[in-house]
């Protein structure tokens, strides 16, 4: 990509008629414009090709052809493909209204009719360097923000587990889906010790890239607390004052922490103000994981309590954020928690991977891919 010069701007002429080069160049010069000369379109896009202008002055016709203008807009087009942020007035003695639309259509910037008078032709010169010039720095600015981005889903991204843990007597599964290039969704499961894991879901209030730094701090200060000596409820009350100090105004993160026994499969857990986890049984009982408190980082002194439950071979836990849920179809329906219920309850197999499956294609399907929120979701079945 051309970069610009921040003073004495560099003028591409173009013109098949050394005199009019000449003035040009003459009257440029002494407007304080750097200036160089091509006499064929050739000559132009070669220049373009190894040196770097804010500018192209170009004249339509060419000795092949004098009248149409056909040579000159097809120079354009090609301009365009080398560099499309470089802005070109151009310049024709055989002006007509329909080339100079046609010349606008392909990107040029202003139009000009020989002879020019001297001030106006130097006034919009300026005017499109100027332009050309922000429009540069502009796309430069995006450019640097979407590497940011980038970079910052990827360290995002590693936050995430890149695989399940393996926990005896369970199948586990996950996906993680932003909406964005950054997300305020969190999901993890990992072992505290040889007999107990925990298992987190979590959701920032907000998107982007707020939401996500908001996140990987309330990551940080889980995974320093997480143990198998400190109870779920206690955890989510260390977790709510460190945050407080940290979470913005009006902004919270509702979080649901399990801790599982892996020896006599039980589950003890507190929602902080989660969409609360189905529990599918294999009868096709579904039971709701509300226990808990509020969100995460809005009170300092919220409370939590807790809840124990037994998993029994076949059943299905299911933890996801309202990305899942709150999914719209063409008609703004939301694909409902009724059916992410019937999903649980319809599948047969025991492979947490293939239900995770399952569950993604149906809501994407559903939405035809347009998620408007993060999505994630975490599945794990007793074996």
């Amino acid at each position: 990509m051309n970069t610009i010069t921040a003073q004495a701007p560099r003028t591409l002429i173009a013109d098949d008629q050394p005199d009019v080069l000449a003035a040009l160049r003459l009257l440029l010069k002494g407007a304080g414009f750097q200036t160089q000369a091509a006499e064929s379109p050739a000559a132009v896009l070669d220049a373009i090709q190894h040196e770097k202008f804010d500018l192209v002055l170009m004249d339509l016709n060419y000795a092949r052809d004098t009248t149409s203008g056909k040579e000159g807009l097809d120079l354009i087009s090609r301009i365009q493909a080398l560099d499309d942020e470089l802005p070109i007035v151009v310049m024709t003695a055989w002006a007509t209204v329909d080339l100079a639309v046609e010349s606008m259509r392909l990107g040029v910037r202003d139009f000009v009719q020989k002879p020019w008078e001297n001030s106006r032709l130097l006034r919009k010169l300026r005017t499109q360097i100027e332009q050309g010039q922000a429009r540069r720095r502009q796309h430069t600015r995006e450019h640097l923000l979407k590497v940011e981005l980038n970079e910052a889903r990827e360290i995002q991204r590693g936050l995430m587990p890149r695989r399940m843990p393996n926990l005896p007597g369970f199948s586990l599964a996950s996906a993680w889906q932003p909406a964005h290039d950054v997300s305020g969704d969190y999901l993890a499961a990992f072992k505290l010790s040889e007999s107990h894991a925990a298992l987190c879901v979590a959701d920032v209030a907000g998107k982007g890239f707020p939401a996500a730094l908001l996140m990987s701090n309330m990551q940080a200060a889980l995974k320093s607390l997480a143990s198998d000596n400190m109870k779920p409820s206690d955890l989510c009350a260390k977790l709510n004052r460190i945050m407080c100090g940290n979470t913005p105004l009006r902004k919270f993160i509702s979080c649901f922490y399990g801790d599982l026994d892996l020896s006599n499969r039980k589950l003890t857990f507190t929602n902080a103000g989660h969409n609360s986890p189905m529990l599918m049984r294999s009868t096709g009982e579904c039971i709701r994981l509300d226990e808990g408190g509020p969100v995460i980082g809005a009170f300092s002194e919220s409370r939590y309590s807790e809840r124990e439950i037994q998993l029994r071979e076949g059943d299905k836990l299911l933890l996801f954020t309202d990305g899942v849920t709150e999914a719209r179809n063409a008609a703004g329906e939301e694909f409902g928690e009724h059916r992410l219920q019937e999903c649980l309850r319809s599948y047969r197999g025991s492979y947490a991977a293939e239900l995770r499956t399952r569950i993604l294609n149906e809501v994407a399907q559903f939405c035809a891919g347009e998620f408007d929120d993060d999505a994630t979701l975490m599945v794990v079945i007793a074996e």
